[in-house]
This record gives C-alpha cells, sequence and structure tokens, in this order.
C-alpha cells in the first residue's frame, strides 16, 4: 500500500467514527430537547398509582454490614519459607484441604529422622525388658548376682525413659510439620491470599482468609428504646445495593446488656444464603418486624426509590402534576408507609422523570413506556390497571 492510499483510508475511516460520534450527540441533543419541551409545553403521557391502604407490623430500623458466620484468617504458625501455594483467590475449598505449606521437605525430613529414632528407642527398650525379665529368673535360681539383677533393672527402666522421649520428639516433629501445612478449617471459599512461593513467613502472619457465605449475619446497634420491641426469631428484611430484591433474615441474637454507654443494643441478624447471590462487607438498611398490625396509607416502594424518610411525589390534581412533599417508612413486602397524602390520591408513577410543577398530564391506561427507572404501570388493590383513561 503507497503513502497515498494509506493517507485516503486513514482519512475516510476517520471521517466515518467523526460521523457516527456526531449522528449520536445529535440523537441524544434532539431527546433532551424534545424531553424539555414537553416538559415547558406539551402533556406528559404517565400511568397513576392510587394510594392504598396496607397493614404494616411495627418496626425498628438498622443498617449493618453483611459478614459470613464462617470467616477464617489462616495464620502462620512457624517460620519457613512458602514452599507451596495450591489456591487462586475465589476458589473454592473443602473443609481440610490443603492451601499452602511452608519447608514442606525439611519438616517432612525432621518427622522421618523422628520415626527412626522412635523405632530405635522402642527396640532398645524391648531388649533391656528382655534381659531384666532373663535377670530376674536367674537370680531366682541365685545364678547372678543381685548386683547384676539391680543393673539390667536400671538399663530396662532407662531405655523405657528413652522411647518415651523419643516418642514425645517424634509427637513434635509431626506437629511442627502439621503446622507447616496450611489447611482449609471449613469448607468455603479463598477470599484472601496472601504469600507467594519463596515468601519468608513467621508465626502471626496472615497467609490466607477463608469465607463460607451460606450462612452470613449482621451486626447491628439499635436504640436502646427498642430493647422491649427486639426478641429473638423475629423477622428482618433488608436491601442493599447490587441486589434488586427484598432479602429476608431472623433475628438470632439479642445481647443481654446494652453497650457500656447505654445508648445501644447489639442485635445479631442471620440471613440464609445458599445461592450465594449475597457476599460478605454489603451494607445494608433494613428493619426488624415486630408483633401486630396498623393500618396506614401506603405506596408500593419502587415508585418512591428515596432510602431517607423524606421524599417528593407529582400527585395528579385535574390534569396536572403538583408537588408533595411525603414522610415515607421503612419498606415491608413491597410498600412503604406514607404520610402527607390521603388514601386515593394518584401519584405520577411512569413519566414521574419528564414531570415538573404544573406539568399537564395525558394519563395512558394499559402498559406504559418505560421510564428512566425502567418501570411499568403497576396494578391496583384490585388487579387491574392503576393507570385511568382519558
Amino acid at each position: 500500500m503507497n503513502r497515498k492510499t494509506l493517507i485516503l483510508t486513514t482519512g475516510l475511516a476517520a471521517a466515518i467514527i467523526a460521523g457516527a460520534a456526531t449522528f449520536h450527540r445529535g440523537k441524544r441533543n434532539a431527546e433532551l430537547d424534545h424531553q424539555a419541551a414537553v416538559k415547558a409545553e406539551g402533556s406528559v403521557a404517565v400511568t397513576l398509582v392510587p394510594v392504598q391502604e396496607r397493614s404494616f407490623r411495627p418496626a425498628v430500623a438498622f443498617t449493618g454490614t453483611l459478614l459470613a458466620v464462617n470467616r477464617a484468617e489462616l495464620k502462620a504458625e512457624v517460620t519457613g519459607r512458602v514452599t507451596r501455594v495450591l489456591v487462586q483467590e475465589g476458589d473454592s475449598v473443602a473443609a481440610g484441604a490443603l492451601l499452602g505449606a511452608q519447608d514442606e521437605d525439611d519438616y517432612q525430613l525432621g518427622v522421618q529422622a523422628a520415626e527412626a529414632q522412635a523405632a530405635q528407642a522402642k527396640a532398645q527398650a524391648l531388649q533391656a525388658q528382655r534381659d531384666n525379665d532373663r535377670s530376674v529368673a536367674l537370680l531366682e535360681k541365685r545364678s547372678i548376682t543381685r548386683q547384676a539383677a539391680q543393673q539390667a533393672e536400671t538399663a530396662f527402666h532407662a531405655t523405657q525413659a528413652a522411647a518415651q522421649a523419643a516418642d514425645s520428639n517424634l509427637g513434635l516433629a509431626r506437629l511442627r510439620l502439621k503446622k507447616a501445612r496450611l489447611v482449609a478449617p471449613f469448607a468455603g471459599q479463598v477470599a484472601r491470599r496472601a504469600v507467594q512461593p519463596g515468601e519468608m513467613l513467621n508465626p502471626g502472619q496472615t497467609a490466607f482468609e477463608i469465607v463460607d457465605n451460606r450462612k452470613l449475619e449482621i451486626r447491628a446497634d439499635l436504640p436502646a428504646e427498642a430493647m422491649a420491641q427486639v426478641k429473638v426469631g423475629q423477622r428482618a428484611t433488608f436491601r442493599s445495593i447490587g441486589v434488586d430484591r427484598l432479602v429476608e433474615g431472623r433475628v438470632a441474637q439479642v445481647s443481654p446488656s446494652l453497650s457500656q454507654d447505654g445508648r445501644t443494643l447489639r442485635v445479631r441478624v442471620e440471613v440464609p444464603n445458599a445461592d450465594g447471590t449475597l457476599k460478605g462487607g454489603l451494607f445494608v438498611e433494613g428493619v426488624i418486624l415486630g408483633e401486630g398490625e396498623t393500618k396506614a396509607p401506603a405506596l408500593p416502594a419502587t415508585l418512591v426509590k428515596a432510602q431517607d424518610r423524606d421524599a417528593e411525589v407529582y400527585v395528579a390534581e385535574q390534569d396536572v402534576a403538583r408537588r408533595h412533599k411525603v414522610v415515607l417508612g421503612p419498606e415491608q413486602d413491597g410498600f412503604r408507609p406514607v404520610s402527607g397524602l390521603g388514601l386515593g390520591a394518584q401519584v405520577v408513577d411512569n413519566g414521574k422523570d419528564l414531570v415538573g410543577e404544573g406539568s399537564r398530564l395525558r394519563v395512558i391506561s394499559g402498559a406504559a413506556p418505560a421510564n428512566a427507572d425502567g418501570g411499568s404501570a403497576p396494578s391496583n388493590a384490585n388487579g387491574g390497571s392503576a393507570a385511568r383513561g382519558k
């Protein structure tokens, strides 16, 4: 390819890229202009959701972090160079699986030497026992002196002690070999690998971290006033970033006393996680549900995205959007209690991101175009569309 052809090809490619970028930029600007025009002048196609009465249980809000119930940091117990690392982060391991080893060959040779010494000491003790038994028999026949018999007995006891010492040394050698091998204490996953082959490890230095995410827990500190409301076995629900569903757990433990300053009560919520969807370290917000029920006006939790207590919604009043500030309670079973709106008030759902104060509304029935949050028209309590046609 000559230089002229190369220049033409490069220029053509640059022109295509620039044209594509200009097209997409123009398309996006046109959409933004359309949204602005709709807000300023035209009517907005929306669906409506009525404020409806729902039953809610007393709830105590909490925040916390998900942690694996079974989690362990494996630390070196002997000094030695890492000779083997058999796992990577994220690997699943069985209980007792070998993860890594320090100076394994050296410790194995130490075990073999101790085994040989123990075998030799046992053989000497066995021979000394035979000599002692024979000397006792000869002494009864007065075939040897008492002094010779005592010497045989002393030798027997000495070899017995030596055999016991050799067994102890063998046990220590095996223990050192065991400590030089880092094994999983339970089935789980390798959350962290902190060593590489060839590194020197000292006692107390972390090598691996193992977690079992099949059962998680949340340790939460509640206000002291919750002491009379929270009990072991109560249901807890919560949400977390990256999890698109309401997750359930159970209160497994309530501290028998308040914190030292008397302001908080520590509770532990256990969360089953057999499919491994949830991960340790996730920050969560939820409620512990008490006993009894009360009725209150409510809206779907998917409509009022705000996690805080205060939020703003748009209510259809004679086909015009009016902004209302509301106070939200914690989510239960997909709904949140709402204060500041009466029962039956029609709240804008799909299309709410295109609505402003005073926008004219065109209420549509059936499935509505997805809004910016990807939602669609919810159903009302009677199973029909919550939107009304006009």
